[in-house]
């Protein structure tokens, strides 16, 4: 920080130890001395420079080499100090050019308009080099405090992205392994029974033990595939409305008597809201066969509407034993609200007047 200044001292030394004899020498090393702090104290060191130039015209001394020294403050008050300073150092220089002009006239009458145009010049090109390196300098931490908002910014939204990524696969792991789970279960319940009097239903429900296992086991593989890093792998396509059937069958054969109701014309919904009919249909019945019974009945609706999928799952079990889980208690639940928000759509749940539970979901088809 102190090269420039110390190279000025160094330069106008000779002509300041050239008057060491002469009463001018606090007044050149005021002007010259102050040089090495002027970038990190401009305005102080300009002030000082400024206070010898002044005492150099009230003593009548004949300018010298060393007011070169006030150059170099216009520069750093121009370039480091604040806006202000650098209009008050310009006229300050302009006023002593113009009293210097005025001063030596008497003798060089014809020249001092020429000196007076000469020494302004270089004032004004000064002043204008030192308000193009604060114009860059200022420009530079904008870019550098333009890239460190960047980097925090993405930073943020790589955290958001991951934050939302997690939540997804933890809905989908949710609702693959609590349905799956629940199939199993209820089959392996009932083939415990049913196997000392009807071993045919016994392997009946082991069979269908195997096939839900297997389902969930490659569900679970493609839900983890998402999370390797190699782009050659191939997924699975994404359960949608047109699985709806497939589900219904597959928990029917589990042992849930089911009644499935489709009326409307049937539409092509993006992947997102097709998917989370689809788990907000796999949700609800997992959580019949969770809470409604082992006798409790259960129907599917799906009404296309002209401007929306009214989905409705119910049942007649035991609605009181649910009704915790439709306060926000239930993840599930949870996940399903949050799915059907997502896609601008509602979602409600509860206990039924006449017995049992229901949910209601009604998605927007969207543009």
């Amino acid at each position: 920080m102190l090269t420039t200044g110390l190279v000025a001292v160094l330069v106008l030394l000779p002509q300041v130890t050239a008057h060491l004899t002469n009463a001018s020498l606090l007044v050149n090393l005021g002007l010259v001395v102050p040089l090495a702090w002027r970038r990190a104290r401009p305005v102080s060191s300009a002030s000082v420079i400024a206070a010898c130039a002044l005492l150099q015209v009230a003593t009548g001394s004949t300018p010298q080499l060393a007011d070169a020294g006030v150059l170099f403050a216009l520069y750093a008050l121009a370039a480091y100090a604040p806006s202000w300073a650098g209009r008050i150092g310009l006229v300050l220089c302009f006023g002593g050019t113009l009293v210097e002009a005025l001063r030596y006239s008497h003798a060089t009458v014809h020249y001092a308009p020429l000196v007076f145009g000469f020494v302004a010049m270089l004032v004004m090109s000064t002043w204008a080099l030192g308000t193009m390196r604060r114009l860059r300098w200022r420009e530079e931490e904008r870019l550098i405090e333009r890239a460190r908002l960047l980097e925090r910014e993405r930073d943020q939204e790589g955290r958001l992205a991951a934050i939302a990524e997690r939540a997804r696969i933890a809905r989908e792991m949710h609702d693959v392994v609590a349905h799956s789970l629940s199939v199993t279960i209820s089959q392996a319940d009932g083939g415990r029974y049913a196997a000392r009097t009807d071993p045919e239903a016994a392997i009946a429900a082991l069979k269908t033990i195997s096939e839900t296992g297997r389902q969930a086991l490659a569900d679970m593989r493609v839900l983890l595939g998402v999370l390797r890093q190699d782009e050659d792998r191939q997924l699975a396509p994404q359960p949608d409305t047109d699985t709806i059937p497939d589900l219904v069958e597959q928990v029917r054969r589990g042992g849930l008597e089911i009644g499935l109701e489709i009326t409307g014309r049937a539409r092509k919904l993006p992947p997102g809201p097709a998917l989370a009919a689809y788990r907000i249909v796999q949700e609800s019945l997992t959580n019949v066969l969770k809470h409604a019974g082992p006798t409790s009945r259960a129907w599917v609706r799906l009404n296309w509407l002209s401007d929306a999928l009214d989905v409705q799952v119910m049942d007649d079990g035991r609605g009181a034993g649910a009704a915790p889980a439709a306060t926000g208690g239930g993840q599930g639940l949870i996940g399903m609200r949050e799915r059907a928000t997502l896609h601008g759509g509602t979602l409600s749940a509860g206990p039924r007047p006449g017995g049992g539970f229901g949910v209601h979901a009604v998605l927007p088809y969207g543009r």
